[in-house]
């Protein structure tokens, strides 16, 4: 059987922590999709269709890495895709309670789907694209905690 995992996320905008976490699986799993979602009860700062050219930048060099969009629940997706992952970064303890939630509630939604967990490396723990909203928006440069082709300053 075929290991596809989703990783799923915002990506808005897509982060070095973000890449490192894909790189490092992409030697685990036969398929990676990351899968932008869209979640109409937050307002993203970029648009999906950018996050989408970005997220594909950031991974164009690895042939088992694919880009999609998606609205609704992530186990949903899964199953439409037929993946029986769903990757996750964590940078902390709180991250970690949350995304130990999180995987109980998909777990339960979809029983064959497993959560697998990377911790991030140090150097990316204290980046997450919250803060680099918060950078942009009052306009730092943030092009140290953004992959390759990533340029929100366009």
């Amino acid at each position: 059987m075929k290991k596809v995992a989703v990783f799923p996320g915002s990506f808005d905008p897509v982060t070095k922590g973000h890449e490192e976490i894909v790189r490092r699986a992409a030697r685990m799993f036969d398929e990676i999709i990351v899968a932008i979602g869209i979640n109409t009860s937050k307002a993203a700062l970029f648009s999906a269709e950018q996050r989408m050219k970005w997220v594909s930048a950031a991974f164009h060099d690895i042939p088992n890495v694919r880009v999609d969009m998606y609205e609704g629940l992530t186990v949903d997706f899964c199953r439409n895709h037929q993946a029986n992952y769903i990757l996750r970064g964590v940078r902390s303890v709180a991250d970690f309670e949350y995304e130990r939630a999180i995987a109980s509630m998909n777990k339960s939604l979809l029983h064959d789907v497993e959560t697998v967990v990377l911790f991030s490396d140090a150097q990316w723990i204290s980046v997450s694209s919250t803060i680099i909203r918060e950078i942009i928006k009052n306009k730092g440069d943030v092009s140290q905690f953004l992959p390759s082709g990533v340029d929100v300053y366009v």
